[in-house]
């Protein structure tokens, strides 16, 4: 999940970086372009903790059924079952964060570009603009 996640995260920050507002016309069709990906990314973010968890659970059952096939209770395998089960839920979380985090910074990113869409709609309809303003613009 990690590498589908930086996956969209790169190709999200490549796309906003040289989108050319200029081309778009229509509002709904900019906001699709500009949203794709990021659902992936925000439900990658809010389902890797529950992957990690399921890990850990996993990892708790192979424990206890050691621990039952072996018949003794030692404490340093029970730890170390436990220790290593926990891993799972890091790694969600290790996942989870940064995509939210990325996810945000996409949305507000996206937010921003409509609104200098807008902007220069509004030019273009006032004439209040020049050639040189719409040729560079490149939505940053």
């Amino acid at each position: 999940m990690s590498i589908i996640a930086l996956w969209a995260v790169f190709e999200r920050l490549l796309f906003y970086r040289y989108i050319k507002l200029v081309l778009y016309d229509n509002k709904t069709e900019l906001e699709i372009e500009l949203s794709k990906n990021l659902t992936l990314i925000a439900t990658i973010g809010s389902n890797a903790p529950y992957v990690g968890l399921l890990g850990t659970v996993f990892g708790i059952i192979m424990t206890f059924v050691q621990i039952g096939q072996s018949g003794m209770v030692d404490t340093t395998s029970i730890m170390t079952g436990l220790a290593l089960a926990l891993q799972a839920t890091a790694g969600g979380l290790l996942v989870a964060i940064p995509s939210i985090i990325f996810y945000n910074l996409l949305m507000r990113k996206s937010e921003v570009l409509v609104a200098k869409w807008e902007i220069l709609q509004e030019k273009k309809q006032s004439g209040n603009y020049s050639l040189k303003e719409l040729e560079e613009n490149k939505g940053r």
